[in-house]
């Protein structure tokens, strides 16, 4: 007898596709007016102009980083900016331009889902996101939420978090026109050639770095346009401590220059709530990529990317309790290599992303979000060849508050992803729960599925003594997180959360009789604390009304139970360490006129961290200690200075790739808003 099973399996994420997107269609059509309980306070805008339908109380770990806080910070990149305002840890191969992985609770960028407007972007081809192709200046805030217990956007792949970056907002009636100048000086100074003859200084290093941007937005009562434009050239030449021949050397063939643009258009519909909303953006990249970390050799890297993202928004369909949000977008990435000698590698990538998410309020306690979403990724590779596969996943949530102070949120998702997936669907069920036991303070607790499936290159990879596996399993695992934020007099907030995560056929590439290929050999366990205090002391005298404070604590014990060690080898998560500890002071004066200022000093430390698995080769604790000064001319000119590294610290983030020691950042910004609406 021929079994059924098989097709059914086919079949399953073909049937829960048509029941999660009728299943809200049926619900408003089956629905008595007098039963509308839409709840007109509840805040489904975010920022202005962006609607997410997603809860406004979530019970995730969540941090936010303003448009605010990324003016003030002036940090050079996307890495640099969530490590001087969250505490991120952060796994850089040099200065900007460079390769920078963002680590959240053990897990690397290629286990962190990134989104961009709430549509996936992590590569399809290595599974990571290259933050070094955004452009800061387009961006509006950036929501991080922490662990695989992601409810809000429900998506695959966050083993140790969610980064989604919006650039979306609508902007205030009238013209607005923007731009900006920035040079980076790297300290020259006497250093020793390769030959041993001493050289320098180079007093070019003082001009190392230039950033140049522009930026318009339009606003009118119905419509809403913003341009971005930016472009760098970054000499990556800096002095560095030479750990193999303990010598101060000096950074070369590492130059960089790249370009990007990006829009937004909103337009509002004529049911006075839908909004039409379309993106786009350009990034082009030519790099000098070392051979090797201490290398004068360099290969010429070229990155091209492009994204166009078009989403209908309508936090009011129907009736006054569905809200929905469709978004159609395309990502095509060009990665072309060429090092000194051999033959190049040629990457190009095409992904085209379908999301369907929907919300709706039956009842005063109860909130039902149900979605979709599919992604088609087309790769063709020098390495991996003509390849092409299908990922996405249905799901449904539910909120249910039983009293004021109680949310209630088990969710389900089905995973699938083909051809040739070990596992075609998976379910990942996850539950969080919240309580405000009273005004000051919340606890949130949250269990979780983590899964995430092999990316083209662990499949395919074919070339430099490399091959991959078409074998390989979908890394999986469970989680378990508790937090709890007391706020106390509306001045000081403390947040801590501990958590628990556990992960099985983890990928990892080792090399076995001279071939490098990836095997599901990794398991791990992870135990940590992420803490976080922060408020400010009111100053009545003085120029200055207040000083603001802040201090992270995070704490990771990770066990590597893969490659023969057990509990008792107490081998450590490369790259990831035990001890993370950020502080800030920040001190604005003359805040709300167009002489506001402010000086912001900020540390950040990382304990001893390990570059293998054996935990043989350390790669030594660093404190890196900046001051940044914002200062206002007038309404329209503002100032600043950004000093990094002051300490002039020597350190590797990654191993064999020295970072740069103290920089001076000095810069301009002018801002003209016209008249708006009288």
């Amino acid at each position: 007898m021929v079994s059924c099973f098989p097709r059914a399996g086919r079949l399953f994420p073909v049937l829960v596709f048509i029941l999660c997107t009728l299943f809200p269609l049926y619900a408003q059509e089956n629905m008595a007016p007098e039963d509308d309980f839409f709840d007109e306070d509840i805040p489904l805008m975010e920022g202005e102009g962006f609607t997410v339908t997603a809860s406004p109380e979530t019970t995730q770990q969540m941090k936010v980083v303003t448009k605010e806080d990324i003016e003030t910070a002036h940090a050079p990149d996307l890495a640099s900016l969530l490590q001087e305002t969250l505490d991120l840890g952060t796994t850089r191969y040099g200065g900007y331009g460079n390769q920078a992985d963002i680590n959240m609770r053990g897990f690397d960028s290629e286990r962190i889902a990134f989104l961009i407007d709430g549509v996936p972007a992590n590569s399809s081809l290595s599974g990571d996101f290259d933050i070094s192709m955004i452009d800061l200046n387009s961006i509006e805030r950036i929501e991080v939420i922490y662990g695989g217990s992601d409810t809000k956007y429900n998506v695959s792949g966050a083993l140790g978090g969610v980064i989604n970056i919006i650039t979306i907002k609508k902007q205030k009636p009238g013209l607005r026109l923007g731009g900006s100048v920035t040079n980076t000086s790297a300290m020259p100074g006497m250093y020793y050639e390769i030959d041993g003859s001493k050289s320098g200084p180079y007093l070019e290093d003082l001009f190392d770095t230039q950033n140049y941007s522009i930026s318009a937005g339009f606003g009118a009562e119905k419509v809403s346009l913003t341009a971005n434009l930016f472009a760098n050239r970054a000499g990556n030449h800096f002095l560095y401590r030479d750990t193999i021949f303990e010598k101060t050397s000096r950074r070369v063939s590492n130059e960089v220059v790249d370009t990007g643009a990006a829009v937004s258009f909103i337009r509002d519909l004529p049911d006075n709530y839908s909004k039409l909303i379309a993106s786009a953006d350009f990034y082009y990249g030519d790099k000098n990529i070392p051979t090797s970390g201490y290398s004068t050799m360099a290969g010429k890297q070229k990155d091209t990317s492009s994204r166009q993202n078009i989403m209908l928004d309508m936090p009011r369909i129907f009736r006054d309790d569905l809200a929905a949000e469709a978004s159609l977008s395309h990502t095509g990435q060009i990665l072309d290599y060429k090092p000194p000698a051999g033959s190049g590698s040629l990457h190009k990538q095409n992904s085209i992303t379908a999301i369907n998410r929907w919300s709706w309020y039956p009842a005063e306690k109860i909130t039902l979000r149900s979605g979709w979403d599919y992604r088609l990724n087309h790769l063709d590779s020098t390495e991996n060849g003509l390849r092409s596969r299908h990922d996405g996943g249905v799901y449904l949530t539910t909120e249910y508050a039983p009293r004021k102070e109680f949310l209630v949120i088990p969710s389900i998702k089905a995973v699938f992803s083909g051809p040739g997936s070990a596992k075609p669907v998976v379910a990942i069920p996850k539950l969080g729960l919240l309580w405000n036991v009273n005004d000051a303070l919340t606890v949130k607790n949250n269990y979780f599925r983590s899964f995430k499936h092999p990316d083209f290159e662990d499949l395919y990879w074919s070339g430099g003594g490399g091959t991959g596996n078409p074998d390989l399993r979908p890394e999986d695992g469970w989680g378990s997180d508790l937090g709890a934020s007391y706020e106390f007099k509306n001045r000081w907030k403390i947040e801590s959360s501990i958590f628990a995560q556990w992960t099985n056929d983890s990928i990892h590439w080792y090399g076995a009789g001279g071939v490098w290929k990836p095997r599901n050999v990794g398991e791990a366990v992870f135990f940590g604390m992420d803490s976080k205090a922060g408020g400010d002391i009111p100053l009545s005298k003085g120029p200055f009304k207040k000083i603001g404070l802040s201090l992270s604590y995070q704490y990771l014990l990770s066990y590597l139970l893969s490659y023969g060690y057990d509990w008792n080898s107490d081998k450590r998560i490369p790259y990831m360490p035990m001890h993370a500890i950020g502080a800030s002071v920040s001190i604005p004066w003359k805040t709300g006129t167009p002489k506001a200022g402010a000086l912001i000093i900020s540390g950040h430390y990382e304990s001893l961290r390990y570059a293998e698995v054996a935990n043989i080769t350390r790669l030594d604790p660093h404190f890196l200690l900046n001051i940044t000064v914002n200062q206002g001319i007038n309404k329209n000119i503002s100032a600043f200075a950004a000093a990094r590294n002051i300490l002039n610290t020597s350190y590797e983030s990654f191993n064999d790739y020295p970072m740069p020691g103290i920089t001076l950042t000095l810069g301009m910004k002018v801002n003209y808003e016209g008249p708006g609406k009288p």
